[in-house]
């Protein structure tokens, strides 16, 4: 059974944006009590409704304790969370905290925070050094969820990643903030694989890893007006890691600013990869960049730690790859590089009207290339395959 509303509530509800006539399943719970059995008890009911429902999570400071909410649904779910949810603190060894699965036609909304509270796990992870470590959990994710739309909610100091969606179609993000501190490790903002139709819009991303990371499988991504930084940049990849993944075609970042990142827009590959794919359909364009390092970068030679052996060239095939009108400041000298696979080299990848400036001691921007013969559109600063030794494509001239 729902909650039933006097005049006034529904009044309220109509100008939140609510049907008078939906059912409204409200999580009861003093502020600071624990709400993880009461959303679970009501997602359940909203769930098995036979017409769309709603899940309210008022406004207050609440506990919630790791969570599934899984689907199949009679009918699509809103959850609108009002108020700010809190992870225990103390959760190693888990690999999620929420999760919403098998749900088609979801929305996610209220303007709500999830904190992870993960400031003591923190200073336990070193999963950014090793394969071998303790897993810890991601904050929200989204399982085989279709027809989604999530917008207007806070992800802050998450454990691991923020946001993990996979095997979802048609899911838009917008106006999502996420925040945590540039040195807290794998805290990667948003990131998705295997996906169809999923849209990144009009948010802001601040944390200590990639603020949006594409994983492998990824088709007909979007990513427009996303502000990121500090992190690590928006990636593609890493790709090759694994021997079972997929393709990845049809991305785009548009009209974004990066602030201060480790990385800007890359591409990253790892060598001696453990399957033969393709990455096609990847394109930037109108980025503003500030004080980013590494701000245009393909990296076919991807191998942290040392994992792995850089003398056999990757064997994911990049094509049709373009970056245009990127301008602004680099944080190093290393303003573009196009680092590709000596075994597969990159194919029509495009460079068109691209300004990054740098004013460090040890020189001018550079522009490298190597096994790749770039198209060139417009101008180019700094001039192209200007850095380095610039090794080209088989058959290419410079």
């Amino acid at each position: 059974m729902g909650s039933y509303f006097g005049i006034s509530t529904i009044l309220v509800l109509c100008l939140l944006g609510y049907s008078a006539n939906a059912e409204v399943f409200r999580v009861p719970g003093a502020p600071g009590s624990d709400i993880t059995q009461a959303l679970l008890k009501a997602f359940t009911s909203a769930c098995q409704a036979p017409a769309p429902s709603q899940v309210l999570i008022p406004k207050g400071e609440y506990k919630l304790g790791e969570i599934a909410m899984t689907g199949p649904c009679k009918s699509p779910v809103e959850i609108t969370l009002q108020g700010t949810v809190k992870a225990d603190g103390n959760m190693q060894g888990k690999e999620r905290w929420v999760v919403f699965e098998k749900i088609n036609g979801f929305k996610l909304n209220g303007g709500g925070i999830f904190d992870g509270e993960g400031n003591a796990a923190w200073r336990t992870n070193n999963c950014h050094k090793t394969f071998e470590c303790k897993k810890l959990p991601i904050s929200l994710r989204f399982d085989f969820v279709d027809n989604a739309d999530i917008r207007d909610i806070t992800s802050m100091d998450s454990k691991n990643f923020h946001i993990n969606v996979i095997s979802g179609k048609n899911m838009t993000f917008d106006n999502i903030k996420i925040s945590a501190p540039a040195e807290s490790p794998n805290t990667d903002g948003i990131h998705l694989g295997r996906c169809d139709g999923v849209k990144i819009l009009n948010s802001k991303i601040a944390t200590g890893d990639d603020c949006i990371s594409v994983g492998d499988g990824m088709k007909n991504l979007l990513v427009e007006k996303v502000v990121c930084g500090p992190g690590h940049g928006i990636s593609v990849g890493s790709l090759g890691r694994y021997g079972f993944e997929e393709d990845v075609a049809g991305v785009r970042v548009v009209n974004c600013t990066l602030v201060g990142t480790d990385n800007g827009l890359r591409i990253k590959t790892w060598p001696s990869a453990k399957c033969t794919t393709t990455a096609s359909g990847i394109h930037f364009e109108d980025i503003i960049l500030q004080n980013v390092s590494n701000p245009i970068l393909i990296d076919q030679e991807y191998c942290p730690w040392n994992q792995c052996n850089k003398q056999k060239p990757s064997t994911i095939k990049l094509v049709d790859i373009s970056f245009r009108k990127i301008r602004g400041t680099s944080g190093n000298k290393d303003a573009v590089k196009l680092l590709c696979s000596k075994g597969i080299p990159c194919e029509n990848v495009e460079i068109g009207d691209i300004n990054i400036e740098y004013k460090g001691a040890d020189g001018p921007p550079t522009f490298q290339c190597s096994n790749v013969n770039p198209k060139l559109v417009g101008t180019q600063v700094p001039k192209a395959c200007s850095g380095g030794s610039a090794v080209m494509a088989p058959g290419s001239s410079s």
